[in-house]
């Protein structure tokens, strides 16, 4: 049973009156709203080695080096390494025989009102878990919701003073320390969209779960990891790229899913408007498919993205359960195109008017703000019942009310038809492999990747050998 939360009062003042704590906070955009927490409740001598708000760009250089973008990772980076160094060099000796130092360090824009952008920025502390202890860091990023830069600003002191606490307190157990970053606040005020555990203290970390956790818990609509496992911001990895996603369980992912996820690539950078070196190819799973809210399992979640990754593939893990609120995220990331990849199977319930009677608008709120901006679905057929012919966006059966609405999009260009499918992956149903799987019918590789085949032999995944 976990104790009772905390308030900012409290936490800052037991960090104030713990002689153990010492380090640095620097902060720049925002005012100093996490050092004024840890000056207003009495003690921060017994903490606060120094405050540093170096506003001015110049200055800024000076002290930390030139930097493209201020409100950035690498700006981050490049704080909270220099403070922490400089403690190292300055009170090493002196006090690292009792002191777990630290530096915290935040870079963040406000909401503008004159350009209609919600404010952003970065957080991290690089700190000893242990006297003597190799330096472990934290990162994050968060997007503040707040309507008055006063309310922006009250967020980010808040949340900087839980980074604090949660680093010196709660770095044996991270999934609590990453509940406790909303202490005191709500998600209608911010949103963590990635957070980074690194060094000692978290040496078994496994960040691709922390990013799966922050999306199950309502810090975030949507969270990203490349190929290689690194999580990274959605928002700046998309700037300014043409961006095709293909939505599915990939459970476990077979030849036709890879197939689609190909021959929309090559029919999205065949487009004028898309430049194919500027292409960022997506695979995501959503934590909630229409019409299939269920228990989540997050073993079951890391496997298929681990597969996903050992194919070279990007993987965005959203909180969205219709494709209309997928492309609304991703219009918020790049005003470059966005193209969807997906089934007929899937083109069929998207038009299905059940899953929409939440939304004030209906299906034509649904669509409009699916295909507001630029978006096309790129659609792959699916085989007949007679498994002989092909079910097309030209043939599909809509329902009458919808056929209007239907051959309109169509129409104007926002649902594309897929060619070049390899007609005897059309057969390849994920459920039947699902249920080779578990039966040990070996016809089940034939149906994957060989590396997909391979991962799941070797790691027994999807309940592999237990039928």
């Amino acid at each position: 049973m976990e104790s009772p939360v905390l308030d900012a009062h409290q936490k800052t003042l037991s960090i104030n009156l713990d002689e153990n704590q010492y380090g640095t906070i620097a902060e720049i955009g925002a005012g100093q709203e996490t050092a004024r927490w840890f000056f207003r409740v009495g003690g921060a001598a017994g903490t606060i080695a120094k405050a540093i708000s170096a506003y001015d760009m110049k200055v800024s250089d000076t002290i930390y080096g030139p930097c493209q973008r201020y409100v950035s990772r690498q700006r981050l980076e490049a704080m909270v390494n220099h403070e922490y160094q400089l403690l190292i060099e300055r009170l090493g000796e002196k006090r690292g025989e009792q002191c777990s130092f630290f530096a915290f360090a935040n870079t963040v824009a406000t909401c503008s009102f004159s350009q209609k952008t919600p404010g952003h920025g970065w957080l991290g502390i690089k700190f000893r878990a242990e006297p003597h202890q190799e330096a472990s860091q934290i990162d994050l990023h968060v997007v503040l919701k707040g309507q008055e830069v006063v309310q922006d600003q009250e967020t980010l002191g808040l949340l900087g003073v839980n980074l604090i606490y949660g680093a010196m307190n709660y770095h044996n157990d991270p999934e609590r320390l990453l509940r406790s970053l909303l202490d005191n606040l709500s998600v209608d005020f911010l949103e963590i969209d990635l957070i980074d555990f690194n060094g000692p203290a978290f040496a078994q970390v496994d960040n691709r779960l922390m990013a799966l956790h922050l999306v199950q818990q309502g810090l975030s609509k949507a969270a990203m990891f490349r190929a290689d496992g690194k999580v990274v911001q959605p928002a700046e990895v998309l700037y300014k790229k043409a961006t095709l996603v293909e939505r599915s369980r990939f459970r476990p992912p077979t030849h036709l899913t890879m197939d689609l996820l190909d021959c929309s690539y090559r029919a999205f950078c065949k487009e004028q408007d898309v430049e194919q070196k500027e292409v960022v190819v997506l695979s995501e799973m959503t934590l909630h498919h229409l019409g299939a809210r269920t228990e989540i399992d997050v073993d079951d979640f890391l496997q298929r993205a681990e597969i996903l990754c050992a194919l070279g593939k990007n993987v965005l893990i959203s909180d969205f359960p219709e494709f209309f609120r997928l492309a609304e995220y991703l219009s918020g990331c790049t005003e470059k195109p966005i193209g969807i990849a997906l089934g007929v199977p899937t083109l069929r319930q998207i038009f299905d008017e059940k899953y929409y009677q939440d939304l004030g608008g209906g299906i034509m709120e649904s669509m409009g703000r699916m295909f507001g901006k630029n978006v096309r679905l790129y659609v792959c057929p699916e085989l007949a019942e007679n498994g002989i012919d092909l079910v097309t966006i030209s043939n599909l059966d809509i329902p009458a009310r919808q056929k209007n609405l239907y051959r309109h999009i169509c129409e104007n260009g926002c649902i594309r038809e897929l060619t070049g499918i390899n007609k005897s992956h059309l057969s390849i149903l994920s459920n039947t492999v699902l249920e080779k799987i578990r039966n040990n019918d070996p016809e089940w590789e034939q149906m994957v990747p060989e590396i997909v085949a391979s991962i799941v032999k070797e790691q027994r995944l999807f309940s592999y050998g237990c039928g």
